[in-house]
């Protein structure tokens, strides 16, 4: 390995680092969205695409949990929003996953359905 090589090895590890930390506080934040509105929400989309039956009733279960899964979404969201938006990025290489622009819009989609589900889960019995 020559000293060009040495040199150009850690900011593409620290571009992979950073992509997967975005990755998954997106995919952290939109789980914990999904268990924070599964009391709630989940019934309602399941019945309105036609799913019936005492299944859905098992998911209402779930409803003292869920402040304890809107926090932990909440925090995932954050920090997801924090590595997207607020940190600086580093320098991504071409044919690198980051270097495509899906990535990002991939990611800030899910973050932004991650923000919307646990708003509407937070405020269904308003």
């Amino acid at each position: 390995m020559s000293n060009a090589d040495i040199k150009t090895a850690p900011p593409i590890a620290a571009a992979v680092s950073e992509d997967r930390k975005k990755n998954l506080f997106a995919a952290g934040g939109v789980i914990g969205a999904l268990l924070a509105s599964a009391c709630c929400i989940a019934p309602l989309v399941l019945l309105t695409v036609g799913i019936s039956g005492a299944g859905i009733s098992i998911l209402t279960a779930l409803e003292p949990y869920r402040p304890i899964f809107a926090s932990i979404a909440l925090v995932f969201i954050g920090l997801g929003f924090r590595q997207v938006y607020f940190k600086a990025r580093p320098a991504c290489v071409d044919g690198t996953y980051c270097a495509k622009p899906e990535s990002a819009r991939i990611t800030k989609a899910a973050l932004w359905l991650a923000t919307l589900l646990v708003m509407f889960a937070l405020t269904i019995n308003w």
